[in-house]
């Protein structure tokens, strides 16, 4: 097995994750409501100790720095691993919303554009590890969606800006379990040597984009200079991405228009609906008529 951009592999991984979606769809969609959030529940639990499970397996059970650093809910995709099976039984509806909205966007993207495995070079020797993060993202993208679909949930529109407030608010968590990493020594302090440097544990695009990254690069488009900019003391006026900020206008832009496209697959009937209502409300001319 080995993974490509648009190779029999690649194909094959996106064919068997709309296969295992739409198959577990109908399977589940006479079942009990206990049945079938039995099931849902049951593979984010799986995933969430696979996460941990990892350190068994190549490359992480030969590296013991890796497999010391990457055992922490350090990225988007692991924080939501580790988050959707407490998020599950949340009855507040902007927490479903955000497992749906994120669960969604960053399932398809990692499922659309695996650069995990295809960044690997001893693929043949991590194929267990490949599997993995085909399962870990298919997962966070077929629960919430099977949620909705079988009716524990339901999108509303109106709940759009919980996905990109609710991914700031995982990134605020990321970086937090990030600096627990480096102030218990997971991965190196930082020093006065490397302020200008962003580290090699970047993940999410905590601390800015990285080097000759297009993705991070297209991002800081829509930051704003304040926030690429050193702003006191003896760099004062040089260029550095404050950690966590430069990302947060990004996100509002990018996020938000993405998850209201998802919305309007389920919620377009309401949002018509809504602005029916709204062309009703509003005043209306009257024109006089002059008798003759």
């Amino acid at each position: 097995m080995f993974i490509a951009m648009f190779n029999g592999w690649y194909f094959f991984w996106l064919i068997l994750a709309a296969g295992a979606t739409v198959g577990l769809y109908f399977l589940l969609r006479n079942r009990s409501v206990f049945t079938q959030k039995a099931v849902l529940f049951g593979l984010l639990a799986f995933g969430f100790s696979l996460h941990f499970l990892k350190v068994y397996i190549p490359p992480y059970s030969v590296d013991e720095a890796r497999m010391l650093r990457d055992s922490w809910l350090v990225n988007i995709c692991a924080a939501n691993i580790g988050l959707f099976p407490f998020m599950f039984w949340s009855k507040n509806q902007k927490v479903k919303d955000y497992m749906f909205y994120i669960g969604m966007l960053s399932g398809l993207i990692a499922l659309f554009y695996p650069q995990e495995p295809i960044a690997k070079t001893n693929q043949l020797g991590e194929q267990l590890d490949i599997v993995r993060f085909y399962y870990h993202h298919w997962m966070v993208m077929a629960v919430p969606l099977l949620m909705v679909l079988l009716g524990h949930h339901k999108i509303s529109y109106k709940r759009v800006f919980c996905a990109p407030t609710g991914l700031l608010l995982l990134m605020l968590f990321i970086m937090l379990n990030q600096i627990f990493q480096s102030e218990l020594g997971f991965v190196p302090l930082r020093d006065r040597g490397d302020f200008f440097g962003i580290g090699y544990k970047n993940t999410s695009y905590i601390w800015g984009p990285g080097e000759n990254d297009a993705i991070g690069d297209f991002f800081s488009l829509f930051t704003p200079e304040f926030f690429k900019t050193v702003p006191v003391g003896e760099f004062a006026g040089q260029m550095k991405y404050w950690p966590w900020f430069w990302i947060v206008v990004p996100v509002y832009i990018l996020v938000t228009p993405l998850s209201f496209v998802l919305a309007m697959i389920f919620d377009h009937k309401a949002l018509k609906a809504d602005l029916k209502a709204l062309v009703k409300r509003l005043p209306h001319k009257k024109h006089a008529h002059t008798a003759h």
